[in-house]
């Protein structure tokens, strides 16, 4: 009924700034995350659940649910209640290609988008004495040996897994992929010698590169990202791929407008913070804020491209 008077009263509609500022949540909120603890998504969800529980005024409590490259989660979070007490972290492109390739337990309409917070760029990453220095050596090897390099994603269908095989594609090689359920699991990988080339996206990689654990051939940002300007990208390489994954917050679908716009608040005021940017950079997480309406223009884009994607050249390993 609450749902219904929101969307079908002009008054209400009216109201809802007014509603947007006196909505507060009366509980603890439970905040989804479909990968690893430890990883990249992980990392940025726990950040911003910290800085977002002083402004609403109740703890957020960050519950795990990894598997099948996302999907485990975000099919919880299409059923949760819509009343602004279960929120997730959502991940492109995952989110948006899996009901593509598959048969999923949910769809895009399943959410409401609250906001972006993270924006970041592919990567690949190899350990500091691997031989391959650029991505023509990595591309050289692979022709010596067609599907014996070991290459590590976050999944099937996900921003790791389709830049490399956009890479596949235009150097005219075949690697062996090895998917995972976070990247703080493709790291450990890699690190452990269990496979030889990690695709991650720059800010989950850039701290060990840093510390002289990894190193990366090429990052897949249309230019080159401020911390990471010493990486050459793909394309200066003579590759065209440009990926990455955007990183931000969802609601179930029905979720009140108000609640949205609230929550929405909540993270800009987040983001604002330089207690929050500090964390941030300490983390290297490149940011990039989108409202509600925003975030979904750009979901329902990327579903486009990917749709048409699919259909020219399908991701199935």
């Amino acid at each position: 009924m609450f749902r219904r008077s929101i969307l079908a009263a002009a008054p209400a509609l009216l109201a809802a700034p007014a509603l947007a500022q006196g909505w507060s949540p009366d509980r603890p909120i439970t905040m989804i995350v479909a990968f690893a603890p430890g990883g990249g998504t992980d990392v940025a969800a726990r950040t911003v659940a910290r800085f977002m529980e002083r402004d609403l005024g109740q703890s957020i409590l960050v519950l795990n649910r990894a598997g099948a490259g996302g999907e485990v989660g975000w099919s919880e979070l299409a059923r949760a209640r819509p009343d602004g007490l279960t929120i997730g972290f959502i991940n492109t492109p995952n989110l948006v290609t899996i009901p593509i390739e598959r048969q999923a337990r949910y769809r895009l309409e399943d959410f409401a988008p609250i906001a972006n917070v993270v924006d970041d760029p592919g990567g690949f990453w190899v350990l500091p004495d691997s031989p391959w220095r650029t991505l023509a050596d990595l591309a050289a090897a692979a022709r010596a040996a067609p599907g014996t390099i070991g290459y590590g994603t976050t999944g099937v269908g996900s921003d790791d897994h389709l830049a490399t095989l956009a890479f596949e594609r235009l150097s005219g090689v075949k690697l062996l992929h090895v998917p995972f359920n976070g990247s703080s699991q493709v790291r450990n990988a890699i690190l452990g010698k269990t496979i030889q080339l990690a695709a991650m996206n720059m800010g989950e990689g850039v701290g060990d590169f840093r510390n002289g654990l990894l190193r990366p051939l090429g990052q897949m940002a249309e230019t080159r990202w401020s911390n990471t300007s010493d990486v050459p990208t793909f394309r200066e390489q003579g590759f065209d791929v440009v990926d990455g994954s955007l990183r931000g917050l969802a609601a179930p679908a029905g979720t009140p407008p108000a609640v949205l716009e609230r929550l929405a608040n909540a993270v800009r005021k987040a983001m604002d913070d330089p207690d929050f940017k500090h964390a941030a950079t300490q983390q290297q997480l490149p940011l990039r804020f989108l409202d509600p309406d925003q975030h979904r223009t750009v979901l329902m884009a990327m579903r486009e491209s990917y749709t048409r994607m699919w259909q020219q050249h399908p991701w199935r390993d």
